[in-house]
């Protein structure tokens, strides 16, 4: 059973990333305030988790969450700061849409840069430590899929239905033969990448 809050006392928000390790599609991050008292046996790390179960969740959340935002940025925009940084400045866009600001972050990761100057914990794997970043890495992981099956249906040769923009076989083996499109990361290393399968 995941940890319900770090503090007692103070609004928390629990934040998560998804497809930072993409070689296409944007990266997309949640922030999510879940009740004090809020319990649910089936939430976890979404990697953890089945599609449908991630989905049946991703309702939940919305239902029973205090605020909940979710935000991403580009394949340009991470080729402009990189992808750490932009990770991380996604995680601000999700925050900046709370309707409930909260006094504590709860951040999935160890890396981070303070928002607003609120109190952060960073967590190694909080994302299967703590309800709220659990929430939130199914949210984030959701709806990039949903972007990622959507823009399937204009560059159906990558597998994006399937690997979500992943470095899968596939996916590399068709940059190979069509090259890139405009959701690809272009800073990428793509020709160690490929090398090192080939």
């Amino acid at each position: 059973m995941l940890l319900s809050s770090f503090s007692k006392k103070l609004i928390e928000a629990g934040c998560d990333e998804a497809g930072r390790g993409c070689l296409a599609g944007p990266v997309y991050a949640a922030a999510v305030i879940l009740p004090k008292d809020y319990k649910n046996e089936l939430l976890n790390d979404s990697k953890k988790l089945n599609e449908k179960t991630r989905y049946k969740l991703r309702d939940e959340i919305e239902r029973n969450a205090l605020s909940w935002s979710v935000a991403s940025y580009s394949p340009v925009e991470i080729d402009e700061v990189n992808i750490l940084v932009a990770s991380i400045f996604s995680m601000h866009r999700a925050l900046d849409k709370l309707i409930i600001k909260p006094e504590l972050l709860l951040i999935d990761g160890n890396r981070f840069k303070s928002y607003q100057n609120i109190n952060y914990e960073c967590i190694i794997k909080g994302d299967g430590k703590y309800l709220s970043i659990a929430a939130a890495s199914i949210l984030a992981k959701t709806y990039r899929d949903d972007y990622m099956i959507e823009a399937h249906c204009k560059h159906p040769y990558y597998g994006w239905n399937t690997n979500k923009g992943y470095p899968t076989m596939q996916h590399k083996l068709a940059i190979q033969k069509y090259g890139l499109t405009p959701y690809h990361r272009k800073t990428f290393n793509y020709h160690l990448q490929l090398k090192i399968d080939f």
